[in-house]
């Protein structure tokens, strides 16, 4: 569960790397009232994003067995992130993934739709658990460590405690980072969760289709633009983009 000590955390994805020397990331902490209020004093030191400035965004991804085809799909759509961030500014993303018995892992920072791209090429999916407070602690460790601006999450199900990971997305909220909730599939558990995560954070949920390429090509797009511009870059793409216009809706 240690960091790989050849890598700094936030250091890039090299060409070389092996995929299963990736950082594990520890067990999720539990969330307290004196965390959350050290949580909100480092998010309000942080300087906000000036225009034109490289945003940041967590892209979390189930990659439990089920999730094989959505996981490719994810491949070859992630570059349509990067190329709606590059007309507002520039992106940067981490990967974080979690599959398997007890593996959650992250990339460092990827500012390159080819590199993420043959990254995730190279990462199979296995049968496991889903593992969301994780994904989510990782996320508020970057929220006042790296200055991220949004967190992508791509799922099915939801096999956790809902009260701990509502705990978790409400941190994210007071750090002004929200939460993009995009749920493939009819599970009502997940769908009763992504809900509350995204509405504590001031973040959005939205349901596609198991297989739909197009909706979720036009979700990653949004997160993409709300990363790199904010709110008024979303407001923009909203005039032409239905996806885009949905999530401007949920989002406070």
């Amino acid at each position: 569960m240690a960091d790989d000590p050849s890598r700094s955390r936030s250091a890039p994805v090299s060409s070389g790397d092996d995929v299963s020397h990736r950082r594990q990331l520890p067990e999720a902490e539990p969330s307290t009232a004196a965390a959350i209020a050290a949580f909100v004093a480092r998010a309000q030191a942080l300087a906000p994003a000036a225009p034109g400035t490289r945003g940041r965004l967590v892209f979390a991804l189930d990659a439990t067995m089920s999730r094989q085809p959505t996981w490719d799909m994810a491949c070859a759509l992630q570059a349509d992130m990067f190329r709606e961030a590059a007309a507002l500014g520039s992106l940067d993303i981490r990967l974080v993934y979690y599959r398997g018995f007890n593996e959650c892992r992250a990339t460092g920072w990827i500012s390159d739709s080819a590199e993420l791209a043959r990254l995730m090429g190279r990462i199979d999916c296995r049968g496991g658990k889903t593992q969301i407070s994780k994904v989510l602690a990782e996320a508020r460790r970057n929220a006042t460590s790296a200055g991220i601006r949004a967190v992508v999450f791509v799922g099915d199900a939801m096999e956790e405690s809902v009260d701990e990971l509502c705990a978790k997305a409400g941190e994210l909220g007071l750090l002004k980072v929200p939460l993009f909730m995009f749920q493939e599939g009819q599970d009502p558990a997940a769908e009763q969760a992504f809900r509350e995560m995204a509405r504590l954070s001031n973040g959005a949920w939205c349901r596609f289709d198991p297989g739909a390429a197009s909706q979720l090509r036009e979700l990653l797009r949004a997160a993409a633009a709300y990363a790199a511009g904010g709110r008024d870059a979303l407001l923009r793409l909203a005039a032409s983009q239905g996806a885009a216009a949905h999530l401007l809706g949920q989002i406070k």
